[in-house]
């Protein structure tokens, strides 16, 4: 089974520069999931509410690092989880594009 979670967006403390520890700025997350439904399943408003806390609480100063916490706390939390592509977008830090990091695991 494959869930897709699609432009998840809030906003959250993320950043190294002087204003993003300050002022809260929009992020987009995209999340694949890949699990073997056996009885079991994933309850994907507990991972979208599990991605907005761990964003909110940590208030990362790099995206890379907020994505492998996020790959250890997703794991950790949902251990049905065998495959996760995740994507966090800051789609407002540059006047004329969005950046964002990515990353494909597999467990």
């Amino acid at each position: 089974m494959t869930i897709h979670i699609q432009d998840l967006e809030f906003e959250t403390i993320i950043g190294i520069l002087d204003f993003e520890r300050i002022t809260k700025q929009k992020v987009r997350i995209d999340c694949t999931i890949g699990y073997m439904y056996e009885r079991q399943f994933l309850d994907y408003a507990l991972v979208v509410k599990h991605i907005e806390s761990q964003m909110h609480d940590n208030e990362f100063e790099l995206i890379e690092e907020a994505l492998l916490s996020l790959k250890s706390s997703l794991k950790r939390e949902f251990p049905l989880i065998s495959s996760l592509f995740l994507k966090i977008s800051k789609p407002d830090i540059l006047a004329n594009c969005e950046v964002s990091l990515s990353e494909t695991f597999k467990y």
